[in-house]
């Protein structure tokens, strides 16, 4: 694979953010989403998942607690209002109110030397939270090597400074990282540890229930578990949500195309969910047992075998 140059700042106009607030926002979202935030400070931010009853994701967020009554979950803008009203739909009686705040925040993301030009440790480990200003930025997982992170600062805050980045490239990064973001075309396809998030931090398994939680669980602790995710490399354009088939089976579909980016050197790179034992057997290709053919690359974290 060509080098890619990664680094600047990149508006980030596809993610957008839901503002949980009152008393109770804390303890609502840890009865509805895949991880603790009734234990999340300050200094930290959460990786989690919605899910359904049958344990498969229906959303993922970046999730942050600004203030003690305040917490901000950073989505795809896809799936933003959706997501937004099915858990409106559960408040209830608790003391929290759900608003799309997607207008009162810009998100940029930051990558390479520019993280150290705004003041951010570079070396901070995936999901510590610094202020810089006015700006939240949370470290994410490097792509490739190259040190990134999310910057979320109230509209009218200065914004980070550094060269442009295309949202193209940042986007290219986030597949390269490995940590998967649901959109509309995968939703309701996998459990969290389909796409690593038990490995990833974005599962807590010793929290109270939430929707999916006993299915989760045994597919941790029963070892049910039979697909991973894995970062891959094509040489044509590959879409979230086209399947994938191995050598050894081409007349059923053993995983599917869960994010795709295109580099600027011109292949694609995607993560995509799969069949351990397809895996193993080689040979990938997506969109059919004839379709663009796929390079597995080595996983940029390392799996959990137990909790």
């Amino acid at each position: 694979m060509n080098p890619v140059v990664l680094n600047g700042i990149a508006a980030l106009p596809h993610l957008g953010v839901i503002r949980a607030e009152g008393p109770d926002a804390a303890s609502f979202l840890h009865g509805q989403l895949t991880q603790d935030f009734s234990l999340l400070d300050g200094s930290q931010a959460r990786l989690a998942a919605l899910c359904t009853a049958k344990g498969r994701m229906i959303a993922s967020f970046i999730g942050i607690r600004p203030q003690a009554e305040t917490i901000l979950l950073v989505c795809s803008r896809d799936i933003l209002a959706a997501t937004l009203k099915r858990l409106s739909m559960y408040v209830l009686r608790a003391k929290a109110k759900l608003t799309d705040a997607s207008a009162d925040f810009a998100l940029y993301g930051v990558a390479g030397s520019a993280l150290a030009g705004n003041g951010i440790d570079a070396s901070a480990a995936p999901g510590v939270r610094s202020m810089v200003g006015e700006a939240s930025v949370v470290s994410l997982y490097p792509a490739d090597g190259i040190p990134r992170a999310l910057w979320i600062a109230p509209v009218g805050a200065p914004a980070p400074t550094g060269d442009e980045m295309d949202a193209s490239l940042w986007q290219w990064s986030e597949v390269r990282s490995g940590i998967a973001t649901l959109t509309t075309p995968v939703l309701d396809a996998f459990v969290p540890q389909m796409l690593n998030y038990e490995s990833v931090g974005g599962v807590n398994f010793k929290k109270g229930c939430y929707p999916g939680q006993e299915i989760v669980a045994r597919s941790q602790f029963r070892g049910t578990l039979k697909r991973r995710a894995y970062v891959v490399r094509a040489d044509a354009p590959v879409t979230p949500g086209e399947e994938v088939f191995a050598a050894n089976d081409a007349e059923q579909p053993a995983g599917t195309v869960v994010q795709s980016a295109a580099s600027p050197s011109g292949e694609w790179s995607a993560i995509i969910s799969m069949q351990i034992a397809a895996l193993e057997a080689g040979g990938l290709r997506a969109g059919g047992p004839e379709g663009v053919a796929l390079t597995v690359d080595p996983l940029p974290y390392p799996l959990l075998a137990d909790i």
